[in-house]
């Protein structure tokens, strides 16, 4: 199946739309209100908030609100399938297939190092210059899941950006005949747009991490290690930042 252009950038627009295309709109509108409500230093916000009081309603709406959210994954996994033959030939497309685990798990953690100090070091002194919100990576109440949780948030953010803002565009876009370095900056600026509502400084850092991960992915065709390393950094963060503050309070 070869679809028309026009069809490619209508099912482009439509899943950015329902996923971080959507995102990015409110993002940039939060910070516009933060901006608009005194200078950034003084505000924060949270990542991974409860979402209900009782422990187990908010454990099953931690889990529906993670699925949902990788609902339009598995829809652009099935449009590249459609296009592609096979869903076997779409994963391999992306770069997902688990066809040399130890490879995608190597340059995943070399990924990890590469850009998570340089991260830190952007959003401290986003801080310092007053251009970044304190960003609280977990608020959830303290459950006997709220770790494994925070896992699998982290896991969710991974597969839903890399899938869609860096394997999925770049099979569409090139399709729609767009260069390699277009496609990288069209993707890193997205990317850099939907992290804005905690600041200037963390929209810059992965406005940088999405230069780095196109990069990446215009060179090996391999989205594997990106999600690896991704998940890893948010890993670190959010259940990170939990077990430091349990420590803190106990």
């Amino acid at each position: 199946m070869s679809p028309s252009r026009a069809w490619l950038r209508a099912e482009v627009l439509i899943i950015l739309a329902l996923s971080l295309g959507r995102s990015a709109v409110y993002s940039l509108l939060s910070l516009a209100q933060a901006l608009a409500a005194g200078p950034l230093s003084s505000q924060s916000t949270a990542l991974n908030s409860s979402l209900r009081e009782d422990a187990w309603l908010d454990l099953l709406y931690q889990l529906l609100s993670i699925t949902f959210a990788l609902v339009p994954v598995a829809l652009v996994v099935l449009l590249l399938a459609l296009t592609a033959g096979s869903l076997q030939q779409a994963l391999r497309d992306l770069g997902v297939d688990p066809g040399r685990p130890l490879r995608d798990l190597s340059h995943g953690l070399l990924l990890t190092a590469g850009i998570g100090l340089p991260g830190l070091a952007i959003y401290y002194l986003g801080r310092w210059i007053g251009a970044t919100l304190e960003v609280i990576p977990a608020a959830l109440d303290t459950h006997w899941w709220t770790l494994p949780v925070l896992v699998l948030h982290a896991v969710k953010n991974a597969v839903l950006e890399e899938v869609i803002v860096v394997g999925y565009l770049f099979q569409r876009l090139e399709r729609l005949g767009w260069s390699a370095r277009r496609i990288i900056i069209v993707s890193a600026l997205l990317r850099g747009a939907y992290h804005t509502y905690q600041g200037v400084g963390p929209g810059l850092a992965n406005l940088v991490m999405g230069l780095v991960f196109g990069e990446w992915y215009r060179r090996t065709r391999r989205t594997l290690p990106l999600v690896i390393a991704h998940t890893l950094l948010d890993v670190f963060a959010f259940a990170g930042y939990a077990l430091l503050q349990g420590v803190i309070t106990t």
